[in-house]
């Protein structure tokens, strides 16, 4: 079982914001609240293997949720995400064996490792959708069988709620309305497990894949190559695999509004350094679609993620601002996201989009108007 140390925590909060897409909320905040977390329990908590899980071991996933616009301006205390979990395994009447990351993202990459740090359980290194997206329906732990609900809830206050649903669906509305009146930001535990399931429906290697993410931008910078092109290098040496500069430009539009409990809105970005045009970006916590010249660049549930074009740090999207300096990565998911089953619930069509999907390795041959 491999172990992270405070050392650890930026690299992996920077790589975890990008293969967050966008979302996952902001990386600093859940990088400092991780930080104190484990500073208090020794320093350390232990990374486990997914294929190193036990068949019978309890796991449950757990991280926040909410309009990533909220999170910035109310910040957890830090107690509610072990105590989503007490609640979740209050109403099994069995305690977990270890906790899961429900997705990867700035926030909920590391919110598990506070949990591990509080409880001394150990954080599985794999999550349930490979990248952020904005609703509880949207994991592959849902695409292939295993249900949200019972699913617990607990706001800053310690109010809390179990919910119980004939659906992931409509688990997602009820949480989401109860979110919604607990202040736009919750701590939440669901997807409840053994460990022979987890091993089937889970993404392995999402926590040590941010890890190494981060630490190829930071190393690069250091070294004064390319971040953009050593990332590009090291994607296909994972099962992520190819990865592409889609667009170079400044930011010139932001239209962003926090409705029904998302941050949702777009992005355009004007050309610069030889790019031509612009690039929008629609965005609903996550980004979702890339078009230029009115063509599709990127599309769901393939990865959009927008990086600073000095720093390489990624930028999420309640951070876009007027005048950034922005490059635009396209990146392709593992094929367990890509299957008819998976693009049902959370491809394009998931997301009310006309346009299909297009694995991104096909739309680079397309040459935009």
């Amino acid at each position: 079982m491999a172990v992270l140390t405070i050392a650890d925590l930026d690299d992996l909060a920077r790589g975890a914001a990008f293969l967050g897409t966008g979302g996952g909320g902001d990386p600093y905040i859940g990088r400092l609240m991780a930080q104190e977390a484990m500073r208090e329990a020794g320093g350390t908590v232990e990374l486990m293997d997914l294929s190193a899980v036990p068949d019978d071991a309890l796991v449950i996933a757990a991280g926040n949720m909410g309009a990533p616009t909220v999170l910035i301006e109310k910040i957890p205390g830090g107690d509610e995400p072990v105590q989503a979990l007490r609640r979740l395994e209050a109403h099994l009447g069995r305690p977990a064996d270890a906790v899961i990351p429900f997705e990867a993202g700035g926030v909920n990459s590391t919110l598990p490792l506070l949990i591990g740090a509080k409880t001394g359980l150990p954080v599985v290194d794999a999550d349930g959708m490979g990248r952020a997206f904005p609703e509880l329906q949207m994991e592959t732990f849902g695409v292939y069988g295993v249900p949200a609900p019972p699913l617990a809830i607990v706001n800053e206050f310690g109010d809390s709620v179990v919910i119980e649903a004939h659906s992931d669906r409509m688990a997602e509305w009820i949480a989401r309305g109860v979110t919604i009146r607990m202040g736009g930001q919750t701590s939440i535990a669901e997807y409840a497990m053994d460990g022979a399931t987890a091993k089937r429906v889970s993404i392995p290697g999402t926590m040590t894949l941010a890890q190494r993410i981060g630490r190829c931008l930071r190393e690069s910078r250091q070294r004064h190559i390319d971040p953009f092109a050593a990332l590009i290098d090291l994607l296909p040496h994972t099962h992520y695999g190819l990865g592409r500069v889609l667009f170079t430009g400044k930011i010139a539009d932001v239209l962003r509004e926090t409705r029904h409990g998302f941050a949702i809105g777009r992005a355009r970005i004007a050309g610069l350094d030889g790019w031509i045009g612009e690039m929008e970006i629609t965005f609903q916590n996550e980004n979702l679609v890339a078009r230029q010249g009115g063509q599709v660049r990127a599309i769901v549930p393939d990865l959009i993620c927008i990086l600073d074009s000095e720093t390489a740090e990624p930028i999420t999207t309640e951070w876009l601002r007027y005048g950034q300096r922005v490059t635009v990565l396209g990146v392709g998911v593992p094929e367990i996201m890509r299957t008819p089953e998976a693009l049902a619930v959370f491809g394009p069509q998931g997301f009310g989009l006309d346009e299909p999907f297009v694995p991104i390795e096909a739309l680079l041959d397309i040459v935009p108007c």
